[in-house]
């Protein structure tokens, strides 16, 4: 078995602290709070995976002599009109395509659609959540590292980055859209999986990368884990901000992601399928922290509430605005952050925030529990709809998401 030596699950599960865990998880919940050693390892290996489908594509198109500008045209029209209409398409471009465009013989179509209503039911705080639930990874360098020499979510990038992540939200939670050739959903998919392929290649090959400490970058375990991040784990976490979600719920959610996962090029030795698989994965990550992330992690993580911030300029109502967007954020960091986590980085005073969450718990649990009214559940969902769009307009100001990762790392 392969595991790089800066995750460190295997040392961890050993300590007193750990077995007292472990034994505790078993008495209350009637089951382990880790995988079984079998599922453990496949992880593990899978820390050293990439997508070697997409991979091949990438090296021959994008950093070969087609180069990013034509790879991208040529990307984007196989997308809009199939890759049989692009003249010269290579057989890594067909491959892809091949295998983009079937769909397994395990995919549930009613639950992805139920899964992808939830996240448009989640309206805005599936970004609050997801944003802040993260940031507990940074504080890994395999996850850190990555994204820190790429830009993406560091210093002034990091409003823009997180609002293009927003929109792929949306996009993939479009009804029906994520099955439908040739839709938006199924173009940002495409376009978010060769942006990782690139960032893999990149950061790969710098010399800041230790591969025997991290493995590769933007592995298929990280990248499993971002779908755990948009099912079982900001299910739970909404509780605390009154917003509610049933088990039949999270199990949607569950077969969602790793639908829309296995789009991305996200398809692991072992693929999470319950509830209790993902709270034993997020248990074992837990675990294997080594907290080496260092000022790459401390830039991400103070990064992210920041960049809601005023900005020098914003008068009046968006001035106003994005001074509650600040707060608020901080808010849902405190909320969602472990606090020894959060006590080891700069991060704003979350009192207003925390304040405005309080109040606002009696009327987020009146509203969960009218919407299961018959007439109700439509009629919350396209609202709550409604505000994550022009959420995302007002905080997107006329800027488009590119999903591009054409550009060199900042180091």
């Amino acid at each position: 078995m392969r595991c790089p030596t800066h995750f460190g699950y295997w040392e961890a599960k050993e300590t007193p602290t750990w077995k007292k865990r472990e034994r505790l998880a078993k008495k209350v919940f009637r089951h382990q709070l880790f995988p079984d050693d079998d599922k453990a390892q496949l992880l593990c290996e899978d820390l050293f995976a990439g997508d070697p489908v997409a991979e091949r594509f990438v090296a021959e198109v994008f950093f070969g002599e087609i180069g990013p500008k034509k790879g991208r045209q040529m990307l984007m029209q196989a997308l809009e009109e199939g890759v049989d209409a692009v003249e010269g398409a290579p057989d890594s471009m067909k491959e892809l395509f091949a295998e983009f465009e079937s769909v397994p013989d395990w995919v549930d179509v009613e639950l992805v659609k139920k899964g992808a209503e939830v996240w448009r039911r989640w309206g805005t705080m599936l970004f609050s959540v997801a944003g802040a639930i993260t940031l507990e990874i940074y504080t890994e360098g395999a996850v850190a590292k990555p994204l820190a020499l790429a830009g993406g979510y560091a210093g002034d990038n990091a409003l823009r980055r997180f609002l293009e992540t927003s929109q792929f939200w949306i996009d993939m939670s479009e009804p029906g859209k994520i099955l439908e050739p040739g839709s938006s959903a199924r173009t940002t998919a495409m376009l978010v999986r060769v942006m990782h392929v690139s960032v893999r290649k990149r950061v790969g090959e710098h010399p800041e990368w230790d591969h025997d400490a991290y493995g590769l970058p933007i592995s298929q375990t990280y990248e499993q884990m971002t779908q755990i991040g948009g099912a079982v784990a900001p299910a739970l976490s909404l509780w605390l901000a009154g917003v509610h979600t049933t088990p039949s719920e999270m199990r949607a959610l569950i077969h969602f992601n790793r639908y829309m996962g296995h789009l991305v090029g996200v398809q692991p030795r072992w693929a999470t399928h319950t509830i209790r698989d993902q709270l034993q994965v997020l248990a074992m990550a837990t675990a294997a922290r080594t907290y080496d992330a260092g000022d790459a992690g401390k830039e991400l993580i103070e990064s992210f509430p920041a960049a809601f911030a005023p900005r020098p300029g914003q008068r009046g109502l968006r001035r106003l605005r994005a001074w509650y967007n600040h707060r608020i954020y901080a808010a849902y960091c405190a909320l969602w952050m472990a606090p020894p986590t959060r006590r080891m980085y700069d991060m704003p005073s979350a009192a207003f925030g925390l304040g405005v969450i309080v109040l606002r718990l009696p009327f987020l649990h009146t509203v969960e529990i009218l919407r299961r009214l018959p007439g109700l559940k439509q009629l919350h969902v396209k609202v709550v709809d409604r505000h994550r769009r022009n959420w995302l307009e007002a905080q997107m100001n006329g800027r488009k998401a590119a999903f591009d990762a054409s550009s060199g790392l900042r180091k």
